[in-house]
């Protein structure tokens, strides 16, 4: 039995159906794990525009005008430092001669 050009047209157009139901609930899981993917993706980046960013910038602003104070201070307290060393070995040089005395 042969079949005629508008059978196996009929017969192609079903197929083509049947093929594209199948494909679309196949595809259907990845679409909605996509869709859900870029939700997320979105919130991450809200977050980081609205969290993360405004932290960096809130360290930012009070780093610089402390690491200014410490650059500035930095030669104070090298020479306290000193000091101290000179105070420590006039106290340990008079603790001596106070031993001594006793």
């Amino acid at each position: 039995m042969a079949l005629s050009n508008e059978d196996l047209l009929a017969i192609s157009q079903l197929l083509d159906i049947k093929l594209k139901s199948s494909l679309q609930s196949e595809l259907q899981p990845l679409k909605d794990e996509l869709r859900d993917m870029k939700q997320r993706i979105t919130s991450i980046a809200l977050h980081i525009e609205n969290t993360t960013d405004k932290n960096i910038q809130l360290l930012a602003e009070n780093y610089v005008p402390a690491a200014k104070r410490y650059e500035k201070a930095v030669p104070e307290i090298e020479a306290m430092q000193a000091d101290i060393e000179i105070i420590k070995k006039v106290l340990t040089e008079h603790s001596e001669k106070l031993q001594n005395l006793a």
